[in-house]
């Protein structure tokens, strides 16, 4: 029995290069192929700030004229009270979120990659004013990185990015 994990341990990389893996960080992928060289698009919300932000902490900050691609998203969250009590007090409430993005070549202005991603998050109203209000920007915060990790991960999964 420990030969044969031992075997198949051996033969997973083979496997993976079968297959079409390749690293997003090594030399050449896609993530090096989109570090520094992408321009998101201006937050105009605090919901597409805390995105914009997460985003440029992922793909690094753009260095002005040397911008290869420009990356635009659209936020749009919704706040609906989840758990009610028979009293008609709100106890909790999950936030839907949802962001499309567009990933286009500055030099030929073709689209790239686009698509939506969605997820939600939810947060506790039990507590006083300012703990529920505390409670709901982290959950923002966390609807926020949640989706901009969906959205890297489809990017650095666009075939033919890597540089």
């Amino acid at each position: 029995m420990l030969s044969f994990d031992r075997r198949t341990f051996l033969l997973m990389p083979l496997a993976l290069a079968a297959c079409g893996f390749e690293p997003v960080y090594a030399p050449g992928g896609s993530g090096s192929a989109l570090y520094g060289r992408v321009e998101v698009s201006a937050p105009n919300t605090v919901e597409s700030y805390l995105l914009v932000q997460d985003l440029e902490q992922q793909l690094g900050r753009s260095a002005g004229s040397v911008n290869d691609f420009k990356l635009d998203v659209q936020v749009s969250t919704v706040t609906r009270g989840a758990a009610i009590t028979t009293t008609n007090e709100t106890q909790r409430y999950t936030i839907d979120g949802s962001a499309q993005y567009t990933l286009r070549s500055n030099a030929t202005g073709q689209i790239i990659a686009s698509g939506s991603v969605a997820d939600f998050v939810s947060y506790s109203a039990a507590g006083s004013t300012v703990s529920t209000l505390a409670d709901e920007r982290d959950a923002k915060r966390r609807l926020m990185m949640i989706l901009s990790g969906q959205i890297m991960n489809r990017l650095y999964a666009t075939p033919g990015l890597a540089a």
